[in-house]
């Protein structure tokens, strides 16, 4: 943790059980991994995510990419404000740089990110070498540590693999919302022999197994871990929360004590819920639920 050590992380995060009758009903244990309490302003997953490429960036700037509405983002400037590291954010959509900041972004910009932001179709290609390249000179930045969107790299993935430790001989199934997939890959690999790891991607497309084999290549040298993706609950996209999803978090939030975060926790929590329902779990199952983050502002 040396270099860290400002960030002072909780770990590892508590793992508490709940009482619910939509999963007791069917024979099945509920607990919630809450890795939302690791840390005030790095959340999470993006803890895990970011601490290993925070101490590989060694001091250089750091330029990483995201939404208007990015916990990475979010997550990359607070972390660079408590280290005195500088942050770039590379920002989705041209047409933004004209508009008032939205709360997302101004807190990045409170915390010292720099923004630059770009067209949508230059943002697709980021990870094409010759573009990337582009990307980091217009960002004015000599030696530039660049963290890909998500905060998903091989680093990233090793660094995820401690929360599949910290559960090892807990739960049964662990149970993730996915984005970019670097999560899921490396709490798979950290899991015991026996458990499984289950992720609910909140984007559609059904384009994130390949790139959750690919990291965990890129981390381990070979796919690692039981693991597998259930694609139904993405509620339209990312970033969308219709009325039924988000009545759904308040009404977890309040029978659990737990601020259900919208746009990855409340998926997840209600495909589990509709999985226990269908029997994919059989009676005597303890499903661990991570929760990755926490509502903004």
């Amino acid at each position: 943790m040396t270099g860290l050590d400002p960030l002072k992380p909780r770990l590892p995060s508590p793992l508490r059980e709940v009482s619910d009758e939509r999963f007791a009903r069917h024979g099945v244990r509920l607990l919630l991994k809450r890795d939302d309490l690791i840390h005030p302003d790095v959340v999470g997953n993006k803890w895990r995510k970011l601490a290993p490429n925070l101490a590989a960036a060694a001091g250089r700037t750091v330029v990483t990419f995201g939404g208007a509405y990015s916990n990475h983002l979010r997550a990359t400037a607070a972390a660079g404000r408590l280290l005195g590291l500088p942050t770039v954010g590379v920002v989705r959509g041209q047409e933004l740089a004209d508009r008032p900041l939205n709360p997302s972004l101004a807190r990045c910009a409170a915390d010292g990110m720099r923004l630059r932001f770009v067209d949508r179709a230059t943002y697709r290609d980021k990870s094409e070498p010759g573009t990337l390249a582009a990307l980091v000179r217009a960002a004015d930045v000599t030696h530039a540590y660049v963290v890909p969107e998500g905060g998903s790299n091989a680093a990233a993935v090793s660094g995820c693999r401690a929360l599949g430790e910290e559960l090892r001989g807990r739960a049964d199934v662990v149970a993730v919302a996915c984005g970019t997939g670097g999560t899921l890959a490396g709490l798979a690999a950290g899991l015991a022999p026996g458990q499984r790891a289950l992720g609910i991607p909140v984007l559609k497309g059904g384009f994130l197994g390949a790139e959750i084999t690919a990291l965990q290549e890129a981390a381990f040298g070979l796919p690692s871990g039981n693991w597998n993706l259930d694609d139904r609950f993405h509620f339209g996209g990312y970033a969308r929360v219709p009325a039924e999803l988000d009545a759904f978090a308040s009404d977890f939030g309040t029978r659990h004590a737990v601020p259900v975060e919208r746009l990855y926790v409340a998926k997840l929590l209600s495909a589990l819920v509709t999985l226990t329902e269908e029997g994919t779990f059989p009676r005597g199952t303890t499903v661990a639920a991570v929760i990755t983050g926490r509502p903004f502002p």
